[in-house]
């Protein structure tokens, strides 16, 4: 059985097992493609599947468009959220969401981007900043602050999504949008990306950091590093005592894993994901693994030379990693 929010894996096609791979969509997404879909560079067909479709020829597995709940390893039943089911081995592959930090109030203000869904509502989120903006601007005496407001769109979190999200909302205001509108100026739009951090994608080597600030600057993106955004409602949000009216937030500050880790009590890190073995199984569990981002996986570190390096790395998790 395979409890997943990611890429269905084939490789056991024609081995002699049977197979229930089980998630709460019925496709498989691409995710770093996501952004483009948000902003409507390209469509959602572009980089989603079909489960069924995928599988169509895979005869010893069987799909189920249901939701996870809990595990019970001690009976070794997948809990639903109509019924259970039975397994001799379990593979979870349930992926990460957004952090809010323990705010989740502020979802309904700022939504992350984690599905099809999601770059859906976010996209005609962005459009209709710009179709208000125009109604009001074509208003005489309409208030000048509230259309700014409507232009201000403002990111939390400067990670790979965010970083991706403002450089693209700025090339389609400066260019897409550009000469679309009789009333308002498109490229008068104000895109503001926040991070808490020192740099932007703090996890990148800080050459790259510096490279992708100064990029998005010449897109016209304003870039505030060490801002922790500390309130998000309707009007905007709060960045150190400071308002800022925007009308359009959107979240991409830091992820959490699934529940997997709570599910089987298993020892997690930080953000939740579960600590495996060399395999990817679970200590004390060796029928339950976890995979991809539901996994912490450390890995001897080398160097170009190939010689092994004092402290270990953790891997990410993806397809890189996992092939070699």
């Amino acid at each position: 059985m395979v409890a997943s929010e990611g890429s269905p894996q084939r490789a056991l096609r024609n081995a002699p097992v049977s197979v229930t791979l089980i998630d709460k969509r019925n496709y498989n997404l691409f995710r770093p493609m996501l952004y483009q879909v948000a902003t409507g560079l390209l469509s959602a067909d572009e980089i989603a599947g079909p489960l069924r479709s995928i599988l169509s020829r895979q005869k010893n597995v069987e799909v189920l468009l249901e939701e996870v709940t809990g595990i019970n390893t001690i009976n070794r039943t997948v809990y639903l959220k109509r019924g259970e089911l039975p397994y001799d081995f379990l593979i979870l592959a349930t992926g990460i969401q957004y952090n809010y930090f323990g705010h989740n109030e502020w979802r309904q203000f700022a939504p992350g981007l984690e599905s099809l869904d999601d770059a859906d509502a976010i996209r005609g989120k962005v459009l209709l900043a710009f179709e208000r903006a125009e109604e009001m601007a074509s208003i005489e005496h309409a208030g000048g602050e509230e259309i700014r407001r409507q232009l201000t769109f403002a990111l939390v979190g400067a990670g790979t999504v965010g970083v991706e999200m403002a450089g693209t909302l700025a090339e389609m205001a400066r260019m897409a949008l550009a000469h679309g509108f009789r009333h308002i100026d498109p490229t008068s739009a104000r895109i503001l990306l926040y991070e808490a951090a020192p740099r932007i994608l703090p996890t990148y080597p800080e050459g790259l950091s510096i490279k992708a600030q100064r990029h998005l600057e010449s897109l016209g993106v304003e870039v505030f590093t060490n801002a922790r955004v500390t309130n998000v409602d309707s009007e905007g949000i709060v960045v150190g005592g400071q308002r800022i009216r925007a009308a359009t937030v959107l979240w991409g500050a830091g992820v959490v894993a699934s529940p997997a880790g709570r599910w089987l009590e298993a020892e997690t890190e930080n953000s939740g994901k579960i600590i495996v073995r060399p395999d990817l199984s679970v200590p004390g569990r060796p029928e339950v693994f976890a995979i991809g981002d539901t996994a912490h996986v450390v890995a001897p570190a080398r160097n170009l030379l190939g010689i092994r390096l004092r402290n270990p790395m953790v891997m990410p998790g993806v397809a890189q990693p996992a092939i070699q």
